[in-house]
């Protein structure tokens, strides 16, 4: 094999693999039904060129026909006239037209199977045709599939890749220190600008309210001693006339249930812990 040859096939060979990489089964099968459509509207102009044809021979048998019945008559009228050599004359024309008309309608017979083995044909391009357009739908959509599996294939390859994983990882802690920076600034912020302190008092205001509430709520239950009275102040003696003492009545004691009990039990824990989780506050 001669170094031209040898080259040409290299040539043809890279060719048609560049061909075969390029092509796009769309694409392909778009165009393929795009050619038999063509394909089926020139089917379709030579069908009706031979109805045509057909129809052409139909009349010029009609009309040879017709001029041969023309010239018997004037073949009859010679002979009612007594001229029989015109009336011969007259009598070969007719064969003539017959003859012309025997043939045109031999012709029109062949042309007429002809025009319905076309219709036919035509009839089964077209049904193929629809078939190709249908499978060129199925084909597409097989493809589109075949493609979305492949890329999900493909995505969960990647997505089992370790340094996917280790990326996620990475960015999570990131992300925690970025956090971290953001509460120590606001803890700086608020300690140089004062907001720390009133809010300890705040909180300090809020748990000395709560703290005599407790307290109060304790002597009812009569855990704590009654709360000793205030010193009267001391005022200037003022002598007046004596009176007839009241016998002290003793106050009447009000007994408190069970019920009673364990509401005003509920109701101290209740407060000890409100006063326990402010002073959790205050520690912060």
């Amino acid at each position: 094999m001669g170094i031209f040859a040898r080259l040409a096939t290299l040539i043809k060979s890279n060719l048609n693999d560049l061909i075969s990489r390029s092509e796009d089964p769309e694409k392909m099968l778009n165009q393929v039904v795009v050619d038999m459509a063509n394909q089926l509207i020139e089917a379709k102009k030579q069908v009706a060129v031979s109805i045509a044809d057909e129809k052409r021979l139909a009349k010029q048998a009609e009309q040879e026909a017709a001029n041969a019945a023309e010239w018997e008559r004037r073949a009859m009228l010679a002979i009612k006239a007594g001229d029989d050599g015109l009336a011969k004359e007259a009598l070969n024309r007719k064969k003539e037209h017959e003859a012309l008309a025997n043939t045109l309608k031999d012709q029109w017979t062949k042309q007429k199977n002809a025009v319905e083995q076309l219709k036919s044909a035509l009839r089964m391009l077209s049904n193929k045709i629809e078939e190709a357009k249908r499978k060129k739908n199925v084909l597409i959509a097989r493809k589109k599939r075949a493609e979305a599996q492949r890329a999900i294939q493909e995505t969960m390859s990647g997505m089992n890749n370790v340094s996917a994983f280790e990326t996620f990882d990475r960015m999570s802690s990131k992300i925690d220190q970025i956090e971290a920076e953001a509460e120590a600034s606001s803890e700086i912020a608020e300690s140089y600008t004062g907001d720390s302190l009133a809010e300890k008092f705040g909180k300090l205001e809020q748990t000395a309210g709560a703290d005599d509430d407790l307290a109060a709520l304790k002597r009812k239950m009569g855990v704590l001693p009654p709360e000793a009275p205030k010193p009267e102040p001391k005022q200037s003696r003022i002598e007046a006339p004596p009176a007839r003492e009241a016998a002290a009545e003793p106050a009447p004691q009000h007994t408190v249930t069970q019920a009673e009990q364990d509401e005003l039990a509920a109701a101290l824990a209740e407060l000890e812990a409100q006063e326990q989780q402010e002073q959790a506050r205050m520690k912060r």
